[in-house]
């Protein structure tokens, strides 16, 4: 004999809940506010690409690094992990119903310019661009010269 599957409420409740917006799946871990805009912070170092994006207020809503997808190595840093990025955070910020962004950028790697574009790719406006990379005003002492 073989066992009979009883389909209960739950079960079908469960199916509901999986939604799509226009062909996409939300990922499970969205939130589940809608935001019109937001403040995209970019850290680009010579190794890896970080992009985070927040409210207003500063609480993060969502973020992704060149290493988290996939990524090793000296490939890490390279303007083409920086865009896919950038595409992986557009993508989400599109389906959270993003209108407008600021961007925030620290950091002189090469992925500066490819996240921003990837991120507007998806439809969503820039309203300004502000780069706090920290720049020492005289820095540490420089070394002495060497006596032969």
């Amino acid at each position: 004999m073989g066992k009979t599957k009883i389909t209960t409420e739950i079960e079908e409740s469960k199916k509901e809940i999986t939604t799509e917006v226009e062909g996409k799946k939300l990922p499970s871990k969205m939130p589940k506010k809608k935001v019109t805009s937001g403040v995209l912070h970019i850290d680009a170092t010579f190794n890896n690409t970080k992009v985070l994006f927040s409210d207003k207020l500063g609480n993060t809503l969502f973020w992704s690094s060149a290493g988290s997808l996939g990524f090793r190595g000296a490939k890490k840093g390279t303007p083409f992990a920086a865009s896919k990025v950038g595409d992986v955070i557009g993508s989400k910020a599109a389906i959270l119903g993003v209108k407008d962004s600021d961007v925030v950028i620290l950091g002189v790697g090469s992925g500066r310019e490819p996240a921003i574009r990837a991120f507007m790719a998806h439809g969503i406006e820039i309203t300004s661009i502000q780069d706090a990379t920290p720049v020492p005003h005289n820095g540490p002492k420089a070394k002495k010269p060497r006596r032969v």
